[in-house]
């Protein structure tokens, strides 16, 4: 069980099990010191148990929010129950956590999120007062994980956080002292069950002038949504990932756990929550670094089932929600991840053998530099020219893999002012495929295609989509037909390249070509 209180600026979303540290000074010892000393006023907490008699099972926290005490962060304690400290006037946030001796019994929480201190003041935290945490999945058999509640506050511009965090299910909680300003106060909770097969994320926002005092929350299977996690396991890449689930907002504790791959991680979610994010940490080759995909503010609804499918192909270039190249001034700024999954999730180090990129300006060399898949930085000298970048990735691995990458795009550029994104585009293809990254042999297969960048939303000029079963030697064109392309699937163990060619409104073009993108079983 962990208690602590924190000012919003300096805490990480996701918790780490913390302890608010004071710190002293010393003044020099001349009057100017002196009266810059605030007034400060005797701040006497009492701490009383569940039967009412003085206990020294606590750990309070007093935090200031603003006036001159805006930047007190104090812990006192003394074995009575009973402690008094000396604070300068203002607004505080006050929490206290009381335990039985050896914790057997849970632990009770009191906030309270208005204490105004203007005079000699005495607040008696009671676990008496505080009503059970009763939040639970409708599987009885789900065990309990851990759970963290978060009561925010703001007053005057300023926020400021409690938190605890705790590894049994028996919490309770209250409210103390008198209302706050509507709405200053927010408070949430997470708890995490599992079972064999699924696990739960159960969380709940409330809103409005007082801390809870006691909570309860029994939903139906009906009331929650479903989240699927899957990790591909393509050719040489089986073992064991892990995956974390937490709620996109607000800071909390999520939920890990580890996948062996090809395999799926089934959870059902509270949509009170808001948006869930998600991080899977794909099985490390030998010798590589860890490999990391996320998928953010990942929307759900009761009843519905969301899937995310990590680390499988088709791997190539994806552009959303970015530009993938910039030029600022006279400097032009590659990064495109060549090789983000199928999915659409951007890989942080994925494998790789080798990799370039080159630009061209007017038909000449520029340069070449080598180094992370589309990434690059060049100089170039002033004025409009037209511009040629080849980024290149080679991978070793069985088809399906993405063996070879390769994205040429023209454009023409001239000295800016600052950073300006350049009308790149990208194609992503997705069909359906194996866990392992593999389609049906000898058969047809439909394969999505979509535009990304300056060709996207109604930009786009032209588009051609071509297929070879030999490695690209040869190249068959193929009709693009409602937003797809139908590939006759060749016989099995064969890999199926792909090519797209496109040029957009304005006359940019791209040249994509994907070695291996898939193979047939």
């Amino acid at each position: 069980m962990t208690n602590s209180s924190l000012p919003r600026r300096s805490v990480l979303r996701t918790m780490a099990l913390a302890v608010a540290v004071v710190g002293t000074a010393t003044p020099a010892l001349d009057t100017t010191a002196f009266a810059a000393e605030p007034q400060t006023y005797a701040l006497t907490i009492k701490h009383l148990d569940r039967t009412g008699r003085p206990t020294g099972s606590y750990e309070t926290t007093v935090t200031g929010i603003s006036g001159p005490g805006a930047d007190e962060v104090v812990q006192p304690h003394d074995a009575s129950g009973t402690i008094t400290v000396r604070l300068p006037k203002g607004r505080y946030l006050l929490n206290s956590s009381l335990t039985s001796g050896d914790g057997a019994d849970g632990t009770d929480w009191i906030v309270q999120p208005r204490l105004d201190l203007d005079r000699d003041t005495t607040v008696t935290v009671d676990a008496r007062t505080t009503a059970p945490v009763d939040v639970r999945p409708p599987d009885r058999s789900a065990g309990f994980l851990h759970s963290a509640m978060v009561v925010e506050v703001r007053h005057q511009g300023a926020e400021r956080l409690v938190n605890l965090i705790s590894s049994t299910a028996n919490l309770r909680v209250a409210h103390l002292g008198p209302d706050a300003e509507a709405g200053s106060v927010k408070q949430w909770f997470d708890a995490y069950w599992t079972t064999e097969s699924i696990d739960y994320a159960l969380g709940y926002v409330f809103t409005g002038t007082r801390a809870l005092t006691g909570l309860t929350r029994h939903p139906a299977a009906k009331d929650l949504a479903t989240v699927k996690v899957r990790g591909a396991a393509l050719p040489g890449t089986a073992g064991t990932g892990s995956v974390d689930l937490q709620p996109s907002a607000g800071l909390t504790v999520g939920l890990s756990r580890a996948l062996p791959t090809p395999g799926t991680a089934t959870y059902l979610v509270t949509p009170e929550r808001g948006n869930w994010d998600i991080t899977y940490l794909a099985p490390r080759a030998p010798g590589g670094a860890a490999n990391r995909y996320s998928a953010e503010g990942v929307a759900v609804r009761a009843g519905s089932t969301t899937t995310h499918v990590f680390d499988n192909a088709v791997f190539g270039p994806g552009l959303t929600g970015r530009p993938g190249v910039v030029r600022d001034g006279d400097r032009i700024t590659v990064d495109v991840p060549l090789l983000t999954d199928g999915g659409g999730h951007v890989p942080s180090s994925p494998s790789y053998a080798s990799a370039s990129t080159t630009l061209h300006r007017d038909g000449v060399l520029v340069g070449t530099q080598s180094g992370a898949p589309g990434r690059a930085e060049f100089t170039v000298p002033p004025g409009r020219a037209t511009y040629r970048i080849t980024s290149t990735v080679k991978r070793t691995g069985a088809p399906g893999a993405a063996t070879r990458v390769t994205a040429s795009w023209t454009f023409t550029s001239g000295t800016t002012t600052g950073p300006a994104p350049v009308p790149v585009s990208a194609v992503r293809f997705s069909p359906s495929l194996s866990p392992t990254g593999t389609a049906a042999a000898d058969a047809a297969l439909r394969v999505p295609v979509t535009v990304q960048g300056a060709a996207a939303n109604g930009k786009l000029r032209s588009l051609a989509v071509s297929v070879s079963v030999d490695g690209g030697a040869s190249w068959t064109r193929l009709p693009v037909e409602r937003g797809a392309v139908t590939i006759h699937n060749p016989g099995a163990g064969t890999g199926v390249s792909l090519r797209a060619e496109l040029t957009d409104t304005d006359g940019h073009t791209l040249t994509q070509t994907i070695v291996d993108a898939y193979r047939t079983q």
